[in-house]
């Protein structure tokens, strides 16, 4: 191709590019189901702090994001944790953060902790940390916790893993959650995963959807993965999430725009899976 005609090419593209990404933006309504406040401890994070992430999830067209916070994966006090989840939320969001508390069934008082996230700060949903606090999914504490939180209304965010193995620390080696127990689970409350799409694939996905569990896309890849996937899953399986700051937002949008597909019909299935069986 002759130099000419390729930045003649490219010049085009590029303004296309900018002209669907604006008008993507100005018409997406995202509800974006996996974002971190505070800070990664291993490394700094573009994007980090919660002035800085809500002013990006603002400009990017997200209406809603489920917040969970860094401190909860190495903070034996979960209480102070969420505490100070729930005030940045408040503080700096307004409504567009949504504080996500953090339960630990390992540890004595997690009842306490659970009653504190539904009954003063009010949260829809906890999120929890199996690798990182020493339990696995077929410990009782768990099925214990999956029951008080659905008699509470709350839904439960399952966090597979935070970080890649090719990037993480090598002194903090977490291995992914074996996410097979809730196959055993007889009747599903509202769980979704997170960060599931690296370890979790093919029939233990589909069987997963199949009783009820949502995912998340965040660290889904392949090309078109998110509507190669939409072939396989039930509807409303997929959520969107952005795993932000983690992971660049841009990251998870344009998993949709290779797909073509728009931000609606993921929103709609985010409201249906946050209003199901609500009790309070």
């Amino acid at each position: 191709m002759k130099r000419r005609h390729l930045l003649a090419t490219s010049t085009a593209a590029a303004g296309l590019a900018t002209a669907l990404g604006s008008t993507a933006r100005a018409s997406a309504a995202w509800i974006d189901t996996n974002v971190t406040l505070g800070h990664w401890p291993f490394r700094h994070l573009p994007g980090a702090g919660t002035a800085v992430l809500a002013a990006k999830l603002r400009t990017e067209g997200v209406t809603q994001a489920w917040a969970g916070h860094f401190d909860a994966l190495l903070h034996k006090d979960l209480s102070a944790v969420n505490e100070r989840l729930t005030a940045e939320c408040r503080a700096v969001s307004g409504d567009l953060l949504l504080p996500i508390g953090s339960i630990n069934p390992a540890r004595h008082g997690w009842e306490e902790d659970l009653r504190r996230c539904a009954e003063i700060h009010r949260m829809p949903g906890i999120r929890l940390h199996p690798n990182y606090h020493g339990y696995k999914l077929d410990d009782p504490a768990f099925g214990s916790l999956l029951d008080q939180a659905s008699a509470r209304g709350l839904f439960v965010q399952i966090s597979i893993l935070m970080e890649e193995e090719r990037t993480i620390h090598p002194l903090l080696n977490v291995p992914p959650v074996d996410s097979s127990p809730l196959l055993r689970i007889p009747r599903q409350p509202r769980i979704q995963l997170l960060n599931a799409f690296r370890t979790i694939k093919g029939p233990a996905a589909v069987e997963l959807a199949r009783l009820g569990v949502r995912f998340e896309i965040a660290m889904l890849e392949g090309a078109a993965g998110v509507g190669s996937l939409l072939s396989e899953l039930p509807p409303d399986t997929l959520l969107f999430g952005s795993h932000a700051p983690l992971f660049y937002f841009e990251s998870a949008k344009l998993k949709l725009q290779e797909s073509a597909l728009t931000p609606e019909p993921f929103t709609a299935a985010t409201r249906r899976f946050f209003d199901a069986d609500r009790t309070r």
